[in-house]
């Protein structure tokens, strides 16, 4: 009877462990959720990137062009964007969300400007070796930087072409021009896929 009795009490203790489990509520982790967010470094807004972003679950995207605007209210230009992965990946995060970037120049340089993309992005590299840019020539740098060139210029880099503007003098002088945004302190420029 004893031995009836301690096998019963181990198989109900055992059955109650189960049922604990079962019976849990789900974790309010970021895992399994559709999107998570953060918080943008220029907007200080809230913002959602919908799963699949990270990692090499890079949104897929047709788009082949991406408008970009010089300033909150620059007027709109048109980047034909390179039949490439890295161009692909790209046009497929902004596919997801606008991205406002700030504008950084190297040593005040005339010639070019380049905007860092977040780091959650992961964007692929197929970086050869350029010894010429030509105004409106757009790059990819590893890592997460995109290089805009304004001017001609002789360059030894090693980059991805990612896009070109057409470099009418009215593109130019939206790129020299664009106004340091008030109470911040640096420029900054947004891209979107135009929808």
């Amino acid at each position: 009877m004893k031995k009836k009795l301690t096998g019963l009490f181990g198989l109900m203790l055992a059955s109650g462990i189960l049922l604990t489990g079962c019976g849990s509520s789900p974790q309010t982790s970021s895992e399994g959720s559709s999107e998570s967010s953060s918080t943008d470094s220029v907007t200080g807004q809230n913002t959602e990137t919908p799963s699949g972003t990270e990692g090499n679950n890079i949104p897929p995207s047709e788009t082949t062009e991406l408008i970009v605007r010089f300033g909150d209210e620059g007027e709109a230009f048109t980047m034909v964007l390179e039949d490439n992965r890295t161009a692909q990946a790209i046009a497929g995060y902004v596919g997801t969300t606008e991205w406002r970037l700030p504008i950084y120049n190297y040593d005040e340089s005339d010639v070019m400007q380049y905007y860092d993309i977040p780091s959650r992005y992961e964007i692929p590299d197929n970086s050869t070796a350029v010894a010429l840019a030509r105004a409106g020539d757009v790059f990819y740098s590893e890592p997460n930087r995109i290089v805009l060139y304004y001017q001609d210029a002789d360059i030894s880099e090693e980059y991805t072409k990612i896009g070109s503007f057409e470099a009418t003098d009215d593109f130019i002088a939206a790129v020299e021009n664009n106004p340091v945004l008030e109470g911040w302190g640096n420029k900054i420029v947004r891209i979107s896929d135009g929808e």
